[in-house]
């Protein structure tokens, strides 16, 4: 914020207004210079879009202290800011320029607009609820609430009453001024005060419509002051005390009088010779003058003058809101401008901060100390750059946990401890370029995500990404759809609230080495022992070449040597076993069993069963062994106690088994049937049981329906018995 000085007193401009008047084709143009600009770097917007496209008329606070109605062109519009939110709230385009607005409510919902061809519009919190016209030319209204009644001013010497609660005109007042510049209604009893275009004021009764008296203001400054025009009456305003008002003229005096008086108590020249825009009263005591160069605020008791706000852009309108030191200037630029004066009043409730923003340039009262052209170097960073040895001079200045250095001289000293940063710094640039050339290449990238990364790139590779060359264009197409829908869904699992967890939370994590995780995987289990034998093939064992122990070690000694060997033996044969172990999808995951376990397993089941258990041997071994010889061995363990007809049990390496059946169904017996013998069916002998008679249905003895029927159809006819008769033609 800038601060300027006038009288001793403090004024912050909080906007910024030296940008307002460049056309926005050159600010969007002149934007990379804003960069530059202090004044531009240091602003506050303390309502966002508080500005018109070319310039502001009128601005009023509403009743509630809650909304900013405002009204400026170009085009003729209407906006509304939010003050709890510090923004616009909604603007609305008319025809014509606005001249002046009453607020009908306590918020911004009715308001009635005199505008400029000589139209009369009333507004509502939809738009533009009812259009009228007057006679002549406006250029002030007012509204008296007791009545309902609006009064309207302007190139005529008549004042328009409308009465919004009859909805028509009513009898004008006829004053006599030939025109009349401005209107207002005493806020304390209702009297209302014409200024007209001859210097005299009238003032009238608002119910018995009649006149109560006449003020010349000109006669009294053309005896008393040197004047160059006729003054003529600009602005009234009356003070909520009901006796005190002020007037302000064409010739740039403001004078104030007491109802009860015909001179007036002051009489203050703002020594311009312009036209009086504003007028109005602060509970401090102050009177509030604008004309269209400056806004001069000074003692209502002496006419000293406290301070003066010189905007950049000419005065159109000047709102205060209540008792606060926050001045806001409807004028000829873009921006509405907003100045803050601690000594005049607090900061409004809704932007508070204010307050602290001050306090803080209050303690820092020269501003801020730029370092543009310094850079901020450590201790090491001096140590490194041989410049320790100016601590303490005025070259370095002290600064937090570093020291601001004299930027050109950083670059030389830089330069001279490393003379080649410049090849450091070619090649470094050479090889970004050449990674930035790779990044534009076509390749396919995989975004994984940190939690189970394998169960998402299995997702991605069930997209069928493979064999497309050797198919039709139908089927790759119909494959290549399928992939982006499966990258789809893919991105969609991420994405959902149910789902997303599972690649986000490490709680999710997938446990790959448990059982379950390998029976419900079966094909990743292969593919891993695959990749396990495919490393192990490329190593071979090595003979490390140690010693042996000699005898006068210690028990110790060998004990650990002995140890280390069947460690050794144990680690080959376990690596044999895992090579001669085939997975099959088809069977259950087993726990292999290692080769020491397997002895051991089959020494116990020796000395129980017998010998019922083929040792275990090599494939060379087994290949030898011929079928007949596996035969009689089986019928020597017929008589063990491995079950019903088993002939042989045989337990493999890594958990393999194998057992031999031999049909039974010769030693089965013999279930006869009714009246049969025993010797008629071969008797168990051989063959014989060939003999036997084979069953037909004639055993089943089923009765017959349908009696008389004779032939081919007798049989299907009983047959069909049940369902009527059957289908069989009888004889």
């Amino acid at each position: 914020m800038q601060v300027s000085h006038q009288n001793n007193v403090k004024i912050y401009s909080v906007t910024s207004g030296a940008k307002s008047a460049i056309p926005d084709w050159l600010a969007k143009r002149s934007q990379k210079s804003l960069k530059n600009d202090l004044e531009w770097r240091s602003r506050i917007e303390l309502i966002q879009d508080f500005q018109f496209p070319e310039a502001s008329l009128k601005l009023k606070f509403t009743r509630d202290r809650k909304h900013i109605v405002a009204t400026g062109v170009y085009k003729p519009q209407i906006r509304v800011f939010d003050l709890a939110e510090l923004s616009m709230k909604f603007d609305r385009h008319t025809e014509s320029e606005n001249v002046a607005f009453e607020l009908l409510s306590d918020d911004w919902t009715k308001s009635v607009h005199l505008q400029a061809d000589r139209t009369v519009e009333f507004h509502s919190q939809y738009g533009m609820h009812y259009k009228t016209r007057i006679p002549k030319f406006g250029r002030d209204l007012a509204y008296y609430h007791p009545t309902c009644d609006t009064f309207f001013c302007g190139s005529s010497s008549e004042i328009y009453r409308l009465n919004l609660e009859q909805g028509r005109f009513l009898n004008s007042f006829v004053t006599q001024s030939p025109a009349v510049n401005t209107i207002r209604v005493n806020p304390a009893h209702g009297l209302i005060g014409a200024g007209g275009e001859d210097g005299a004021i009238e003032f009238w009764h608002p119910t018995e419509r009649r006149v109560l008296g006449r003020l010349d203001v000109a006669k009294y400054l053309s005896i008393h002051e040197e004047l160059d025009s006729f003054p003529e009456v600009t602005s009234l305003e009356f003070h909520n005390d009901g006796l005190t008002f002020g007037v302000g003229t064409s010739t740039g005096h403001v004078l104030l009088y007491d109802l009860r008086r015909m001179e007036p108590l002051i009489v203050k020249d703002h020594q311009y010779g312009l036209p009086i825009k504003h007028v109005s009263f602060h509970p401090t005591g102050n009177v509030v003058s604008a004309d269209t160069k400056v806004v001069r605020i000074w003692n209502k008791e002496d006419g000293k003058l406290f301070t003066a706000i010189e905007p950049p852009h000419d005065i159109n309108d000047v709102n205060i809101p209540d008792d606060s030191g926050l001045v806001l200037i409807a004028n000829e630029g873009v921006q509405i401008q907003t100045y803050y004066v601690p000594q005049l009043g607090p900061a409004p409730k809704w932007c508070p901060f204010l307050d602290n923003l001050t306090e803080e340039m209050e303690e820092n009262p020269n501003g801020i100390t730029l370092y543009d052209d310094y850079k901020f170097v450590t201790r090491k960073e001096l140590s490194r750059l041989a410049l320790d040895h100016l601590v303490g001079t005025n070259v370095l200045k002290a600064y937090m946990h570093g020291f601001f250095l004299d930027l050109r001289l950083y670059n030389k000293a830089k330069a001279i401890a490393n003379p080649f940063e410049f090849e450091e710094f070619r090649k470094k640039r050479i090889a970004e370029k050449l990674q930035k050339e790779r990044k534009t290449r076509i390749h396919a990238t995989r975004k994984l995500p940190k939690v189970n990364a394998g169960f998402a790139l299995r997702l991605l590779k069930g997209t069928g990404e493979a064999g497309e060359d050797s198919e039709d264009e139908e089927e790759v197409g119909k494959k290549r759809i399928s992939k982006n829908k499966k990258k789809a869904e893919m991105g969609d699992l991420k994405a959902d609230d149910r789902f997303k967890n599972l690649f986000e939370d490490e709680d999710f994590q997938i446990d790959e080495n448990s059982a379950e995780w390998k029976l419900h995987h079966p094909s990743e289990v292969k593919n891993k022992t695959q990749r396990t034998l495919a490393s192990l093939e490329n190593f071979k064992k090595v003979d490390d070449g140690r010693p042996e122990s000699d005898e006068d070690g210690g028990e110790y000694d060998d004990d650990s040597d002995r140890n280390r060997e069947e460690d050794d033996e144990l680690n080959s044969e376990e690596e044999e076993a895992i090579s001669k172990f085939k997975f099959d999808p088809r069977k259950p995951t087993v726990k292999p069993v290692l080769p020491h376990q397997l002895k051991r397993q089959q020494e116990l089941a020796a000395k129980k069963k017998g010998l019922s258990l083929y040792e275990l041997q090599d494939d060379k071994e087994k290949k030898a062994v011929s079928f007949a010889d596996r035969m009689k061995a089986a019928s020597r363990d017929a008589g063990n106690d491995l079950g019903r007809n088993v002939l042989n049990f045989n337990a493999g390496s890594a958990g393999n088994k194998s057992i031999t059946f031999r049909p039974s169904h010769f030693k089965r017996p013999t279930r006869l049937r009714t009246g049969e013998d025993k010797n008629e069916i071969g008797g168990g002998g051989g063959g014989g049981g060939m003999n036997r008679k084979k069953r037909g249905v004639g055993e089943l003895r089923l009765r017959s329906v349908g009696g008389g029927m004779r032939g081919r159809g007798g049989s299907r006819g009983g047959r069909g018995g049940g369902r009527g008769g059957g289908r069989g033609r009888g004889r």
